[in-house]
């Protein structure tokens, strides 16, 4: 029998949602949770194991600490936002349970993992990369020193960094996420509020061969090389997971992008089509007029799109592969088939300024989406962003990317670009965006017909109405507390005269 192992997407802050299958994490304006999707593979490999995905399910610090002592070993997916609080959590559970092993896995423990140890002497061992078969090698008894792609401390307290694992190559081989899922987790804890409620996520690929600066996933995690998993299996997954729950009321394909290529796409939607689900999934921009319509015709309801900038130089400073005349071609193609689109955009790119931020805000305005998220860019470490950002100077401070509360918080300035503005730019944003006549109708109208929506939509509102005032709040404090640096630098000058 393997070790018996606990995979936990550790407690943290009220709303955060961070680690496991976050792209970005941070605690969101409104309640929201992805599925612990890379989690789920090894879980789905291990007997006796379990998949503990503590925010959505309300499990505290002090439970997960008690539920460890029932373990042998413990796999941690940690963020850098939630690394400080997770190796405090580890510790705890090591006092606990001395003879637990623990590994922490996920993006940035991949970037930094000499320095993960040094920080946490809880940690045993570290998974660079990928870690599907690495912590399954461990739990079945393979010694540290002949597992690929792990840090750890040998004898003498030295870092050791074994050979790297390569890429996971063939997909079909794992198991499938949504057993595990049907095992240990309860699916109507999970709301994104532009999907359907309830919802599932998987993914059909890893990898994505887009270069963007700003990408921690490709860039850490997941790798570029992109790989697929047959049609067959993913339609064979789906009908199964039609059966687990057919009260489900959408799948989305998380996918770094689903749809990067074309025949691929038109392949899997011919063998979703029969199935007669809803489901939604990622795009960029570049995708063709055919292929969005065999998404469309497959049941495809929504695509989460990338926008990032309505700037042109900000597209090509960040690597995007994509212009702002095609994102518009492509927004009309959507609009015409009846697919709904979910915005993306970030501000605070290098090349931004007061008038690049004005430009996307009027871009936006003008692609006129269903819906949209805002926000800050954040140099996570591992990134192109990070290291430009680090040689230019522009990190200030500890680098730190969210508050006490898990919000975030701008971490990059740009000489004449002051954080505070940019922090302010963001609820301006919104609030441009949604209090528009033609953005209140759509909302209306949604509420008005369906009774659940109605109740979502307040809920949501609520929630939103609520970190908006606290981002005010923030975005004041930052500036008072500059406009008082800024005067003690004058009189500290004044006197040195």
């Amino acid at each position: 029998m393997p070790l018996k192992t606990l995979f936990l997407n550790p407690p943290s802050f009220e709303n955060f949602d961070g680690g496991a299958s976050s792209r970005w994490p941070a605690t969101r304006e409104i309640e929201s949770y992805w599925y612990p999707v890379w989690l789920a593979y090894p879980a789905g490999m291990l007997e006796g194991s379990r998949l503990l995905d503590a925010p959505p399910h309300h499990v505290s610090a002090e439970e997960t600490i008690e539920l460890g002592k029932q373990y042998e070993f413990l796999v941690l997916f940690t963020s850098t936002p939630g690394f400080p609080g997770d190796i405090r959590l580890a510790t705890k559970m090591k006092e606990a349970n001395p003879a637990l092993k623990i590994a922490f896995v996920g993006p940035h423990v991949t970037t930094l993992p000499e320095r993960s140890l040094q920080e946490c002497p809880a940690i045993d061992f570290v998974c660079r990369r990928e870690f599907d078969y690495t912590v399954v090698d461990f739990a079945n008894g393979k010694p540290l020193s002949e597992i690929l792609g792990i840090s750890y401390r040998d004898a003498s307290g030295k870092v050791v960094h074994t050979a790297d694992r390569g890429d996971a190559m063939d997909l079909d081989a794992l198991p499938n996420v949504t057993d595990v899922y049907y095992r240990d987790l309860d699916v109507r804890r999970y709301n994104v509020p532009f999907l359907l409620y309830p919802f599932v996520s998987l993914y059909t690929t890893r990898g994505c061969p887009a270069q963007c600066t700003f990408c921690l996933w490709p860039q850490t995690l997941s790798g570029h090389p992109w790989r697929k998993r047959s049609s067959d299996s993913v339609a064979r997954e789906m009908a199964q997971a039609k059966e687990y729950w057919p009260w489900v009321n959408e799948y989305f394909f998380d996918d770094d992008t689903f749809n990067i290529q074309k025949a691929r796409t038109v392949e899997l939607c011919s063998k979703l089509k029969p199935l007669k689900m809803t489901w939604s999934c990622t795009s960029r921009v570049t995708t063709d007029y055919e292929t969005l319509k065999a998404q469309k015709e497959a049941g495809c309801r929504l695509l989460i799109v990338g926008y990032e900038s309505g700037d042109p130089q900000i597209l090509k400073n960040i690597k995007k592969g994509a212009t702002v005349d095609r994102a518009r071609q492509f927004t009309k193609d959507t609009k015409k088939l009846g697919l709904t689109v979910h915005g993306d955009f970030i501000l605070g790119l290098p090349g931004e300024t007061r008038e690049t931020i004005r430009t996307t805000m009027d871009f936006a305005k003008e692609l006129d989406v269903e819906t949209i998220q805002v926000s800050l860019a954040h140099a996570y470490p591992g990134t192109e962003l990070y290291d430009y950002a680090k040689e230019n100077g522009f990190i200030i401070g500890t680098e730190k990317m969210v508050d006490d509360g898990g919000h975030q918080i701008a971490q990059i300035e740009y000489p004449g670009l002051p954080r505070e503005h940019v922090l302010e730019m963001v609820h301006k944003f919104y609030d441009e965006y949604y209090f528009r006549p033609k953005a209140v109708f759509r909302i209306v109208k949604k509420a008005f017909f369906n009774n659940s929506e109605r109740k979502r939509l307040y809920k949501e509102a609520k929630s939103f109405m609520k970190l908006r005032a606290a981002r005010n709040r923030s975005a004041k404090a930052m500036r008072a507390k500059t406009a008082q640096d800024a005067e003690k630098t004058v009189a500290a000058q004044v006197a040195g005269d």
